[in-house]
């Protein structure tokens, strides 16, 4: 009788519902490779996709004709000369923007508020795309604006992306994300996280804006999940990052009244 595994695999925890499970365990084979890493052996390749070695010589096989995979003299495997072809041919058909903009429109259907992708544009940032929100009363910005890169959510985490010191820009890099109320414009929230590309690149900042009344606690982690699903979409990685504040030490530490609620964005002074 043929073994059966004690647990179930990581290639198979990824598998597509419907799909081939010996397209889906091979697509997975390659996906286990990072930045770094020149080759792998056949050990290091069973222990990161938890298939039997015996599975993954016949995927490799397939791999290895296919010229997505390569057998090193060694006995090492690399990725193949495909791969480079593939991703020629992806990199000259690719569109950030219509990759962006579903994701915005997606932020805005949920919340009911806008969203913008903004970029560094020397000094300043850039609102690269926007989607607005379909509620009548709401900010004004345009794809196209230039606004402060130190004002506002966006603005924030783009410099603390970019190695900005301070207390706010630890806690934007070790939350993912941030909430600020009136730190752009009076009377507008703005809640914002990093979208990273391959290698850890920073593409840019994923910024949902709305009128202070109307913020919602629930926004921060719709945006952190917005900006980590968007990140995997551009090939990126998104890094950890730890739970969300909790009591009077999330406020006291950003220099405000300790007794408010720490789920709510919070006022800054303004950088000079």
């Amino acid at each position: 009788m043929p073994r059966k595994a004690a647990q179930i695999s990581e290639a198979d925890k990824h598998a597509a519902e419907g799909g081939a499970v010996a397209v889906d365990r091979a697509l997975f084979v390659l996906s286990v490779f990072r930045i770094g890493d020149a080759a792998l052996g056949l050990a290091e390749l069973a222990q990161r996709s938890g298939l039997y070695k015996s599975t993954l010589l016949r995927l490799l096989a397939s791999l290895e004709h296919a010229r997505l995979i390569q057998r090193l003299p060694d006995g090492r495997y690399a990725l193949g000369s495909e791969i480079a072809r593939l991703n020629a041919v992806y990199a000259a058909a690719f569109s950030l923007e219509q990759v962006v903009m579903p994701a915005l429109r997606e932020l805005v259907r949920v919340t009911r508020e806008s969203a913008a992708f903004h970029v560094e544009q020397g000094e300043h940032r850039l609102c690269l795309y926007r989607v607005d929100s379909p509620q009548p009363v709401r900010d004004h910005i345009r794809a196209g604006d230039l606004l402060p890169r130190n004002r506002g959510a966006g603005g924030r985490v783009l410099r603390a992306f970019a190695g900005a010191r301070g207390e706010i820009y630890q806690r934007i890099r070790d939350e993912g994300v941030i909430a600020l109320v009136g730190d752009r414009s009076p009377d507008i929230a703005g809640v914002s996280s990093p979208v990273f590309g391959p290698g850890g690149e920073l593409k840019g900042a994923l910024t949902l804006t709305c009128p202070t009344p109307r913020f919602s606690p629930a926004f921060r982690q719709q945006v952190l999940d917005a900006a980590r699903a968007l990140t995997h979409e551009l090939g990126g990685s998104f890094p950890d990052v730890a739970p969300a504040p909790a009591g009077p030490d999330a406020m006291r530490d950003a220099g405000h009244d300790a007794t408010r609620d720490p789920a709510q964005p919070f006022a800054l002074p303004h950088d000079d």
